[in-house]
């Protein structure tokens, strides 16, 4: 046995002893994962997480919550199932939608997500309402300032105008013209005297 051994360490030079030129290029070959600890899920089931577990990206140790959650609605083989579906773009998500959807049916065991999703409704109802009712308000605000503007120009137009008092039509040059008139009329005084004096 001692030359077994003896003639396997002969067979192999030592690295420091093998020119570059007898080494041959070793194509890279991907690291195997190691996991230091396993996933949420694995932890949960009791398992031993393998490399290719599919639950691991998704439901990391530090967050067991999240399995637990979606474990006691889903089921984990369910929730396997539906992964190996999905293309890996769309798991996040996918595991994302199943925690909340988990989430909303243990605290609401009636109508779950179903619930949440008509109580948003509900809000954005309300909300539209609420925000045609201030744009009714701000429209009717737009027209009642239209308004005072348009009376705001018409008072100051007609306060610029000269206001006609009596002194300011005798003032004015036409009355000459009126007033000469009225002189030659009174030259004929028996036209304006009574005619049964």
């Amino acid at each position: 046995m001692e030359s077994s051994d003896t003639g396997a360490f002969e067979s192999s030079p030592p690295s420091s002893l093998v020119p570059p030129s007898w080494s041959s290029p070793t194509p890279a070959l991907p690291l195997p994962v190691v996991v230091a600890s396993p996933c949420a899920a694995c932890k949960t089931l009791r398992r031993r997480c393998s490399e290719s577990c599919v639950l691991a990206p998704y439901f990391p140790p530090s967050e067991p919550a999240k399995f637990a959650i979606a474990h006691r609605v889903f089921g984990a083989s369910n929730i396997v199932k539906f992964l190996l579906t999905l293309p890996e773009s769309q798991r996040d998500d996918a595991v994302t939608s199943m925690i909340y959807e988990a989430s909303t049916r243990i605290r609401d065991p009636v109508y779950g997500c179903a619930g949440a999703i008509s109580q948003l409704q509900m809000q954005i109802s309300h909300l539209h309402a609420q925000l045609a009712k201030s744009q009714a308000e701000l429209i009717s605000m737009q027209i009642q300032r239209a308004n005072l503007t348009e009376q705001l120009q018409m008072t100051k137009s007609q306060e610029s105008l000269p206001q006609l008092s009596v002194k300011g039509l005798l003032n004015n040059p036409y009355d000459y013209q009126i007033n000469s008139c009225l002189d030659d009329y009174n030259g004929f005084g028996s036209f304006w005297d009574p005619l049964w004096t």
